[in-house]
Protein backbone atom coordinates (compact mmCIF):
# COMPACT_ATOMS: atom_id res chain seq x y z
CA UNK A 1 0.00 0.00 0.00
CA UNK A 2 1.34 3.54 -1.27
CA UNK A 3 -0.02 6.24 -1.74
CA UNK A 4 1.39 9.17 -4.29
CA UNK A 5 4.49 11.09 -3.36
CA UNK A 6 3.66 8.97 0.18
CA UNK A 7 6.96 7.66 1.70
CA UNK A 8 6.40 3.96 3.43
CA UNK A 9 8.21 5.38 6.34
CA UNK A 10 5.47 7.93 6.60
CA UNK A 11 2.85 5.74 6.04
CA UNK A 12 4.09 3.70 9.02
CA UNK A 13 4.12 6.83 10.80
CA UNK A 14 0.55 7.40 10.34
CA UNK A 15 -0.33 3.64 11.57
CA UNK A 16 1.93 3.77 14.66
CA UNK A 17 0.02 6.68 15.04
CA UNK A 18 -3.27 4.87 14.97
CA UNK A 19 -1.63 1.96 17.46
CA UNK A 20 -0.86 4.62 19.57
CA UNK A 21 -4.58 5.51 20.59
CA UNK A 22 -6.01 3.83 23.52
CA UNK A 23 -9.70 4.18 23.82
CA UNK A 24 -12.48 4.92 21.63
CA UNK A 25 -12.58 8.89 22.84
CA UNK A 26 -9.09 9.28 21.71
CA UNK A 27 -9.88 7.80 18.14
CA UNK A 28 -12.62 10.10 17.68
CA UNK A 29 -11.02 13.03 18.52
CA UNK A 30 -7.63 12.16 16.34
CA UNK A 31 -9.86 10.82 13.88
CA UNK A 32 -12.30 14.23 14.18
CA UNK A 33 -8.97 16.29 13.43
CA UNK A 34 -7.13 14.19 10.90
CA UNK A 35 -10.15 13.64 8.56
CA UNK A 36 -12.57 16.19 7.11
CA UNK A 37 -15.82 15.25 7.14
CA UNK A 38 -16.38 14.07 4.16
CA UNK A 39 -13.48 11.56 4.83
CA UNK A 40 -14.43 10.12 7.67
CA UNK A 41 -18.44 9.53 6.46
CA UNK A 42 -16.60 7.50 3.21
CA UNK A 43 -14.70 5.50 5.70
CA UNK A 44 -17.93 4.63 7.30
CA UNK A 45 -19.86 3.85 4.21
CA UNK A 46 -16.85 1.69 2.73
CA UNK A 47 -17.41 -0.23 6.28
CA UNK A 48 -21.11 -0.60 5.83
CA UNK A 49 -20.66 -1.80 2.61
CA UNK A 50 -18.20 -4.32 3.84
CA UNK A 51 -20.42 -5.80 6.20
CA UNK A 52 -23.55 -5.72 4.17
CA UNK A 53 -21.72 -7.62 1.31
CA UNK A 54 -20.39 -10.11 4.18
CA UNK A 55 -24.28 -10.46 4.84
CA UNK A 56 -25.11 -11.16 1.45
CA UNK A 57 -26.99 -7.64 0.37
CA UNK A 58 -27.88 -7.02 -2.83
CA UNK A 59 -26.13 -3.73 -4.28
CA UNK A 60 -29.47 -1.86 -4.39
CA UNK A 61 -30.28 -2.49 -0.63
CA UNK A 62 -26.14 -1.28 -0.20
CA UNK A 63 -27.24 1.32 -2.21
CA UNK A 64 -30.29 2.34 -0.84
CA UNK A 65 -29.23 2.27 2.69
CA UNK A 66 -25.94 3.41 2.51
CA UNK A 67 -26.28 5.92 -0.75
CA UNK A 68 -23.01 4.26 -1.87
CA UNK A 69 -23.04 3.87 -6.07
CA UNK A 70 -21.98 1.01 -7.57
CA UNK A 71 -18.42 1.92 -8.82
CA UNK A 72 -17.65 2.11 -4.50
CA UNK A 73 -19.63 -1.19 -3.82
CA UNK A 74 -17.91 -3.05 -6.22
CA UNK A 75 -14.23 -1.82 -5.00
CA UNK A 76 -15.75 -2.84 -1.44
CA UNK A 77 -16.57 -6.21 -3.16
CA UNK A 78 -13.13 -6.56 -5.05
CA UNK A 79 -11.06 -5.68 -1.70
CA UNK A 80 -13.30 -8.10 0.26
CA UNK A 81 -12.69 -10.90 -2.64
CA UNK A 82 -9.16 -9.59 -3.31
CA UNK A 83 -7.50 -7.28 -1.08
CA UNK A 84 -5.18 -7.84 2.02
CA UNK A 85 -8.26 -8.96 4.09
CA UNK A 86 -8.05 -5.55 6.21
CA UNK A 87 -11.87 -5.83 6.09
CA UNK A 88 -12.05 -9.23 7.15
CA UNK A 89 -9.88 -8.64 10.46
CA UNK A 90 -12.23 -5.35 11.01
CA UNK A 91 -15.57 -7.06 11.16
CA UNK A 92 -14.50 -10.20 12.62
CA UNK A 93 -13.45 -8.39 15.78
CA UNK A 94 -17.11 -6.26 15.84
Amino acid sequence: MHGENVSEDKIKQLFHAVLSLQTKEECMRFFDDLCTVKELNSFVQRLVVARMLREGATYMDIQIETDANSTTIARVKHQLDHGNDGFSFVLDRL
